[in-house]
């Protein structure tokens, strides 16, 4: 029981700190935009129904029903009318813009403080914002655990225990020894044989283990520098990876550890960089990849196969997986580091997808401003007058394509959080 209430307690922690990183994601835009005097409507967390809001000055401050993410509407977003050809494109950017025109009136407008009416680089600023807190808050958190706990290194071909797992899992009632808990093997003994036959590969070791079942084990270690002999005690089977398929999971025989094949070493900015850069890289190619792993997902999902261990989740699922870490059966200081690693995973990776140069994400707003610029320049060497900012109205299209898409990825994202969640003990 007292598992349980861990393990809820530190998954809604989790969610709560996600939410914290969309309210300072969200005060990324909305401090800039306050400091260059654009007139802001609403800063709001989450969508939907509202469960509260207030206002102070001349914006709405709000909560809404469903907590996963937020917004702040900016006045002047999209520049006003221009003449051209009647185009359906056309039509549906002057519809949005005719919405958007009904609240500002001659006063706004001679007040400056539109959002299209401001310079461009403070356009990107605001825009661009939103991304850099997020990715500060990653590269603060990640500094964090290297500066303390230290950075994990890994140990080429250990035969070290890091930790030795005292009952069986699923944990029955009474506690169960494990074999590894049942001989006394320690943390920082270095396996030597396994009944009886020497070992030099942690491979062959492993392979060796699966395949003797719940006949009885062996150990002999190197502890303190000394051989020792462990007492034989009887075997055990349970889930482990399948090494053929690491989606599947077989009964085989296991020992009840974990193996010290890495170490921890405190790490300053520099090497926290490189770490970061290592991460952005995965993000990159996850996120180019998502529309098709989250189609494999919901495949897997109807078909019934077992959740891909490496398959994108929502803020659902990377909160449950936080709640397991929490209550894990390890170190405090390796489930600590673990924790607010994935915290600072999920900033990265909210940065990051933040930057996709298509809207609604606040790269579409990058974009169109990096476009803005060079039209620009092309225009004055041209000795053409200025075009103004960039229609960011025309992109409405793109935007309901996207958006839907999101919204279809998050739905079966958590969908399969609750019906297959991704299972890492």
């Amino acid at each position: 029981m007292t598992d349980t209430i861990i393990k809820i307690v530190g998954a809604l922690i989790f969610f709560a700190l996600i939410l914290l990183s969309v309210t300072l994601h969200e005060l990324g835009h909305f401090i800039p935009g306050k400091l260059f005097k654009v007139k802001v409507l609403q800063f709001f967390l989450g969508f939907g129904k509202n469960l509260w809001k207030t206002k102070r000055g001349e914006t709405e401050y709000g909560v809404k029903m469903i907590p996963l993410g937020g917004y702040v509407l900016m006045q002047g977003m999209y520049p006003p009318k221009r003449e051209g050809k009647n185009t359906w494109l056309k039509r549906v950017a002057d519809s949005a813009r005719e919405a958007e025109w009904e609240n500002i009136t001659q006063a706004d407008v001679a007040s400056g403080r539109l959002f299209f009416q401001k310079p461009l680089w403070q356009r990107m600023i605001i825009m661009f914002s939103g991304v850099f807190t997020n990715l500060l808050l990653a590269f603060v958190l990640f500094l964090g655990v290297n500066m303390t706990f230290g950075m994990n290194k890994p140990i080429e071909n250990s035969m070290e225990i890091e930790y030795v797992q005292q009952c069986q899992q699923p944990a029955p009632e009474p506690c169960v020894p494990t074999p590894a808990s049942a001989m006394g093997l320690q943390a920082g003994d270095v396996l030597v044989e396994f009944n009886g036959q020497p070992y030099a590969s942690w491979d062959l070791m492993t392979q060796a283990i699966r395949a003797n079942g719940d006949a009885p084990v062996r150990l002999v270690v190197n502890r303190d520098g000394k051989r020792t002999e462990l007492h034989e005690v009887p075997g055990m089977v349970g889930p482990t990876v399948d090494p053929a398929d690491p989606t599947q999971t077989i009964e085989a025989g296991k020992l009840g550890v974990i193996r010290a094949d890495s170490k921890f070493e405190r790490a300053g900015p520099i090497e926290t960089l490189k770490q970061m850069w290592f991460y952005t890289t995965e993000s990159v190619k996850a996120i180019g990849k998502l529309p098709v792993t989250a189609v494999k997902v919901l495949s897997d999902m109807i078909t019934g196969k077992p959740r891909d261990i490496n398959s994108p989740i929502s803020i659902l699922g990377a909160s449950v997986i936080a709640g397991e870490v929490a209550s894990a059966e390890a170190p405090a200081g390796a489930r600590v580091a673990f924790y607010v690693q994935l915290l600072a995973s999920v900033n990265l990776f909210v940065g990051l997808i933040n930057l996709v140069p298509l809207p609604p994400f606040d790269g579409g707003q990058v974009a169109a401003g990096v476009y803005e610029s060079i039209r620009r320049r092309i225009m004055k060497l041209r000795g053409k007058a200025d075009p103004g900012p960039a229609d960011t109205a025309r992109l409405l299209p793109v935007t309901y394509v996207v958006g839907g898409m999101l919204v279809l990825i998050g739905v079966i994202l958590i969908l399969a959080d609750i019906i297959s969640p991704v299972a890492l003990f």
